[in-house]
């Protein structure tokens, strides 16, 4: 007892300090989640007015806000989040909600208010220009700066692409990305260890993903792939981490794509988004019917040249022979397609000393192109009672299309699809693929 008769701060509570019983572990989480990730309220709310104004007076402004800029740290893991609040069903903005609670308003930006590449030129712009001023807390942040991305595949791609101007216009370094997976397929994340689905709508679940984003991830790079055509034909480019396919596959994407922007009330999540897309697999003749007489009419192969150079510096094109049978070709970058399935499987090593390939990884620099023959061929194949039809392993790939027996092409990149006219009067269109110089920086969760 003390002299007032009162007992000391830690007895009768097994030694605890009054801090300890006052604090609840899950507020004490919380400050400890803020201590790595909350960037000094002057340059946050400085990078969010460079973004609100397109880059206009940042600088003085950050000044105005911090009478002493030496006196603020920069945090350990500075985070920003992008989220797709159109992602996951319902459970984007709550998400958002979530977000902006544990960390700060002007660290999370909604994808549909704010483009990735607003922030990358304006946001980032501007904790580059303040590090150039002198600013050692600015020069800090943006270099331990980390990104996390809330959505699904298309969207983390959307915002790697953006990042990659830092690259073009050697203001590096490049943040490393991480994932809330939001989508359908997942696949990103599910390659980089952040699971198949993010599906909590509980604030402790949320606390838990940016704490792994912070010390429970490490960098590690990811090819990016360049598609382009020719000068000579209509021309589109564009790049993608996941994968690239032709025909019946991105055939049915496209109508998938189409009937839900025509009836987005019908793709509310990821489980009503599956049950209609093999609905439409169905009406499109990838499972039940064929839209022609002779099923093998529809194969890849009556419009595609495929060719590839198997390493760099090999002189020429090597053709690939495509069976008739193959109705869909796909180019995989990583080993997780259409939902964590891996159609390229682990061929034996006896193979892959005969055929020339090596280990597929997501940064080897090699791709995988393998065949699909229908819908049936490819249930089986994803659930490894069939193999996909491998067709080869490449550095650089050239597609080479004819219109004589079509006068259209259905193309995809990461679940992109489109639809490609074809010339009728046996003018090719050329798409060649290869790798991008400079990979892209993932977070690998452990």
């Amino acid at each position: 007892m003390d002299s007032n008769g009162s007992a000391p701060s830690g007895a009768g509570h097994g030694g605890k300090g009054i801090l300890d019983l006052i604090v609840p572990k899950k507020k004490g989480r919380t400050v400890l989640l803020k201590g790595r990730v909350l960037i000094p309220e002057y340059l946050r709310k400085a990078m969010c007015n460079a973004v609100a104004t397109s880059g206009g007076g940042y600088v003085e402004g950050a000044s105005a806000l911090s009478d002493r800029q030496e006196d603020h740290a920069a945090p350990s893991s500075p985070l920003i989040v992008f989220v797709n609040s159109k992602s996951g069903g319902r459970l984007g903005p709550a998400l958002a909600g979530h977000l902006r609670d544990l960390i700060s308003p002007e660290q999370v930006f909604d994808l549909n208010e704010t483009k990735p590449t607003d922030f990358v030129r304006h946001g980032l712009g501007c904790l580059d220009a303040l590090a150039e001023n002198g600013d050692q807390c600015a020069r800090l942040t943006r270099e331990r700066l980390r990104i996390l991305v809330a959505g699904g595949d298309g969207t983390v791609g959307w915002v790697l692409g953006s990042l990659a101007e830092l690259h073009l216009e050697h203001r590096g370094p490049c943040p490393p990305v991480g994932v809330i997976p939001l989508g359908t397929g997942n696949d990103l994340a599910r390659s980089f260890g952040w699971g198949a689905s993010f599906t909590s709508k509980g604030r402790a679940a949320v606390k838990d993903w940016l704490l792994k984003a912070t010390d429970g991830s490490t960098p590690q790079p990811l090819d990016c792939w360049k598609g382009e055509q020719d000068e000579y034909s209509a021309s589109f480019e564009g790049v993608f981490y996941n994968y690239f396919s032709l025909g019946m596959d991105a055939q049915v994407a496209y109508g998938f794509h189409e009937l839900r922007n025509r009836m987005p009330w019908l793709a509310r999540g990821p489980i009503a988004n599956k049950m209609i897309y093999s609905g439409y697999s169905c009406w499109q003749g990838w499972f039940c019917t064929s839209l022609s007489t002779n099923p093998r009419a529809r194969g890849v192969s009556t419009v595609l040249r495929l060719s590839v150079r198997k390493k760099h510096g090999d002189d020429g094109w090597e053709e690939v022979d495509v069976p008739s049978s193959v109705r869909a070709v796909v180019i995989l970058n990583l080993q997780s397609y259409a939902g964590g399935r891996n159609p390229w499987g682990h061929p034996k090593p006896e193979n892959m000393q005969k055929k020339g390939f090596v280990e597929a990884k997501p940064n080897d620099g090699y791709l995988e192109i393998f065949g699909l023959r229908d819908g049936w061929h490819t249930s089986l194949v994803m659930v490894s009672l069939l193999k996909a039809v491998r067709l080869a392993q490449a550095q650089a790939i050239r597609l080479e299309l004819h219109g004589e027996k079509r006068d259209r092409a259905y193309m995809q990149l990461d679940g992109e699809p489109w639809k490609h006219p074809l010339d009728p009067n046996g003018k090719p269109v050329i798409v060649e693929i290869g790798r991008v110089s400079i990979p892209s920086t993932m977070l690998k969760a452990t």
